[in-house]
């Protein structure tokens, strides 16, 4: 293709959008709401299985050291547990730090415990863990029980299930509805796309009688789909990030303990795939059209 060729091209794509004014301008809507209603469904899936891991990074496991061990025998233990594929993190809670933590949990009186010493103190130096994935918490509580030195475990098995069934069910309806949703925008987009060239077959036979080649007609609307394309894409993209942050101002009010990630902190992948999605119904919606009324 000859450099005059593209110009020409590209200009014909463009004078198409503006001779075609209402069909442009439907493509256009129908390709930015759909993506903003996919759009949507997708960050929020995204940001409940965050908030879902975040809560999942808090539950715990206690591991409780044999009481016979001095405070430096106990963090060695810490090494041991470190080593266990699925633990993110331990920390070493010693037994005078067990009995200040108790007395403010309860609220006790601290001058009732002046004088008691190491000996008198019925706690036992502990480590707490996090694990990576809680799907696999029991296994790692069986591997912490193994470790020399360790006595026994505790940790909340019944909010660690509660947990693992709402990431489950999380994420099929998300999915679930991420996929309906981007079959109906495709049919819809690319119905929407098929109007506007439909409406120009007369012209296309035109161009076919004077002797023009397919791929002097075709390129001037496979330019013209990626242009709308574009257009809907980035629309969408600002639509997105004007709800997004109205939304993520609504939802800290309403919920204080649920706050959405930052948009800055997502954009650089939303737009591209806004971008890559507006590009492939655009141009696909002109080529499969033009296709029809090329046929000889």
């Amino acid at each position: 293709m000859k450099r005059y060729e593209i110009g020409y091209y590209f200009q014909e794509g463009v004078r198409g959008i503006f001779l075609h004014g209402f069909m442009s301008f439907a493509a256009v809507g129908v390709i930015a709401a759909c993506l903003l209603i996919m759009g949507s469904v997708s960050l929020l899936a995204v940001n409940i299985d965050g908030t879902i891991k975040e809560i999942q990074s808090q539950n715990e496991i206690l591991v409780f050291i044999d009481e016979e061990y001095s405070e430096a025998r106990a963090k060695s233990v810490g090494t041991d547990i470190a080593r266990l594929d699925n633990v993110q993190s331990r920390e070493f809670i010693s037994k005078e730090q067990a009995m200040e933590q108790f007395i403010g949990k309860v609220g006790m009186d601290p001058t009732l415990f002046e004088g008691y010493d190491d000996e008198a103190n019925p706690l036992r130096h502990k480590f707490s863990v996090q694990v990576a994935d809680v799907a696999h918490m029991q296994k790692t509580i069986r591997q912490l029980e193994e470790i020399p030195g360790v006595v026994k475990t505790r940790a909340d098995l019944g909010v660690t299930d509660f947990i693992l069934g709402l990431r489950t069910l999380a994420n099929a309806v998300s999915v679930s509805l991420i996929v309906m949703l981007l079959c109906v925008s495709v049919f819809i987009i690319s119905n929407t796309v098929k109007l506007a060239t439909f409406d120009r077959r007369e012209e296309i036979g035109v161009m076919r009688v004077v002797g023009a080649t397919n791929g002097f007609i075709r390129w001037p609307f496979v330019i013209e789909g990626f242009l709308l394309g574009l257009m809907g894409a980035l629309l969408a993209f600002f639509l997105q990030w004007a709800v997004y942050n109205y939304m993520s101002v609504r939802l800290t009010e309403a919920f204080r303990l649920f706050e959405l990630m930052p948009f800055g902190d997502i954009l650089i992948i939303v737009l591209p795939v806004f971008v890559a999605f507006g590009f492939m119904v655009g141009v696909l919606g002109s080529v499969l059209t033009i296709r029809r009324f090329l046929r000889v």
